[in-house]
């Protein structure tokens, strides 16, 4: 299962799974005759073996993060690797689809621009992992965090759930939440129609899951959790003209954490029974984004 859970200033809840492996994904293998249109593209056909990612050990992470534009501007690109035929398939498939953002899963979430919020310049920077390992590591060994996400001990661990996502088709990004151009929170953007979640609830085409962990204990219980969920679903709904809905699915035990949602202009939904837990539907509807 992908994570399941956010941890926001009003409450932990519980998180992702470490590895991120077959399971995470919903199988969406399409007919090789199908596939055989894009080999060549992408360099890879189904006899090429795929890459083999470099060992946690010989990342090398930045002494301090630092964002790679220049403060005030956003960043213009996600970075992707990894991306081999299956990739393509799900990118041909979002092409086909139409619209804004074609060829991408999640409608270039790196070059989303940044969001005023009560707090301060607000925007998601997707993770560079020779950038973002040593401080993404740092905040899943806080007993706080490492409670719910399940990820604490060596920088490996941490390293092999990004890059799950790193290397995959582009359907989950993982984000730091950069505030004033300090990192602050990590986020996971991800397709919850092409995720597991897709089978334990009516799911529509678009539909845009979020996680969300507190990065520093300065940026916990001030309310600094609602103001970013409720800035992140924006952005959501403004740069994906298809996505309809927001989603997320806390813990039904993590009350402050539904009450944050809440806070945050999502709707309770329904009651899921995933494999591990009770969880909450929270949702925010475009059409109801001005009155909740």
């Amino acid at each position: 299962m992908p994570p399941t859970d956010v941890h926001t200033d009003s409450g932990p809840g519980p998180a992702p799974r470490p590895g991120g492996g077959a399971e995470d994904t919903l199988d969406l293998r399409l007919p090789d005759d199908f596939l055989t249109l894009f080999r060549g593209n992408d360099g890879a056909g189904p006899s090429t073996p795929a890459a083999v990612p470099t060992p946690a050990s010989t990342v090398a992470p930045a002494p301090a993060w630092e964002p790679t534009w220049p403060v005030g501007q956003a960043a213009t690109t996600a970075p992707r690797s990894g991306r081999g035929q299956a990739a393509a398939a799900h990118l041909a498939l979002a092409k086909a689809d139409g619209g804004a953002g074609a060829g991408d899963l999640l409608d270039n979430l790196g070059g989303w621009e940044p969001a005023a919020t009560p707090l301060g310049v607000f925007r998601l920077v997707p993770v560079i992992l020779e950038r973002d390992l040593e401080l993404i590591s740092r905040w899943m060994n806080d007993p706080a965090v490492a409670a719910f996400w399940e990820l604490a001990g060596p920088d490996s661990v941490t390293a092999t759930h990004l890059r799950a996502q790193l290397d995959g088709d582009g359907r989950s990004i993982p984000c730091l939440g950069v505030l004033d151009d300090k990192p602050m929170s990590y986020f996971e953007i991800y397709r919850a129609d092409l995720d597991p979640l897709a089978r334990h609830y009516p799911a529509r085409p678009h539909d845009t899951g979020i996680h969300l962990l507190i990065g520093g204990v300065v940026h916990r219980g001030r309310g600094v959790g609602s103001v970013l969920l409720r800035a992140v679903s924006d952005l959501v709904l403004d740069n994906r003209p298809r996505c309809t809905r927001v989603l997320a699915e806390p813990d039904m035990c993590n009350t402050p954490s539904v009450s944050a949602f809440l806070t945050s202009g999502f709707r309770y939904a329904a009651e899921l029974d995933l494999p591990d837990k009770r969880a909450a539907l929270m949702v925010r509807d475009r059409a109801l984004r001005n009155v909740l």
